[in-house]
């Protein structure tokens, strides 16, 4: 497993009994994880330091009730990248933390080509990834379907300092777009992308993982450039292996391009303990 183990401003403090108690800089939070399956809390005394805690509803949903008196919004460093945090509805905090297991790839990745790169990040969110290949060098192209998250992703790129990079923010559906994008011969040397499990494009089109995802793998080969870097597929859809990612790769990308596909697991470790917390898998083809 891939740990997101650099962090200075998030860490996980204690898990137990379907929460995780997160520490995001000065902000203490206590979230759901279906993957904490285990009751029994390590730091029992830490859970009261909680600002806010999301409970979820049996009919859906949930909320936030807040404990102590804490910003509305705040933001959180990853080395020199910045992300602006607030609390939204269904317990999300606008960043995947275990993110940066990929963004340093990414990273590392774009600075040794030696090259300009051009990244097409799908299903691009708040813009993690997005800040992190403009930070190395590389002009990036964000497509999301929500013109909130993409307001929110140019937030997070004026805050690391990125705003004069080369960015296009796009409001779309993901495959209208790259069909698009095909039509127009636009070409691009890294693709990214974090599909959900079930969504909706901008005009209702309708997402759904496993019907959906090798069709647009082997849609977006034909916007690799000749050279391509890497291709990159996270997820978080529940019962699909990493195996299954790496098989799409091998199955599409890696049929008219010779490189490496790679796919495993990332995830969080717990503050002064052994306990590791899964948080999604992820497959990749690299040039090398």
């Amino acid at each position: 497993m891939n740990l997101a183990n650099n962090w200075k401003d998030y860490e996980i403090l204690d898990m137990a009994d379907g929460q995780k108690l997160e520490r995001w800089g000065n902000v203490i939070l206590s979230r759901p994880d279906p993957q904490i399956v285990w009751k029994e809390k390590t730091f029992p005394e830490k859970w009261k330091q909680a600002n806010a805690t999301y409970h979820r509803s049996k009919t859906g949903g949930g909320a936030w009730e807040y404990k102590k008196q804490m910003p509305k919004e705040w933001q959180i460093n990853y080395k020199d990248l910045v992300f602006n945090i607030k609390p939204m509805g269904f317990k999300h905090t606008g960043l995947f933390p275990e993110q940066a297991v990929n963004w340093d790839w990414m990273i590392e990745k774009i600075k040794n080509s030696k090259r300009e790169i051009k990244v097409l990040n799908l299903f691009a969110y708040t813009g993690g990834a997005t800040v992190a290949c403009l930070s190395a060098g590389a002009s990036v192209t964000h497509v999301d379907s929500s013109k909130g998250m993409v307001a929110w992703a140019k937030e997070n790129v004026i805050s690391s300092g990125l705003q004069d990079k080369s960015v296009r923010y796009i409001v779309d559906d993901v495959v209208k777009f790259v069909n698009r994008e095909i039509r127009r011969g636009n070409k691009y040397d890294a693709i990214i992308m974090d599909p959900p499990s079930y969504g909706r494009g901008a005009n209702g089109e309708v997402w759904q993982f496993e019907n959906n995802i090798y069709d647009l793998v082997e849609l977006c080969t034909s916007v690799l450039s000749e050279n391509p870097l890497f291709v990159l597929i996270n997820s978080y859809t529940t019962g699909i292996s990493s195996t299954v990612l790496a098989n799409i790769l091998n199955l599409t990308v890696s049929k008219n391009y010779s490189g490496k596909v790679e796919a495993g697991e990332i995830g969080l470790p717990m503050k002064d303990s052994k306990l590791v917390l899964p948080c999604g898998i992820f497959g990749r083809w690299t040039n090398n």
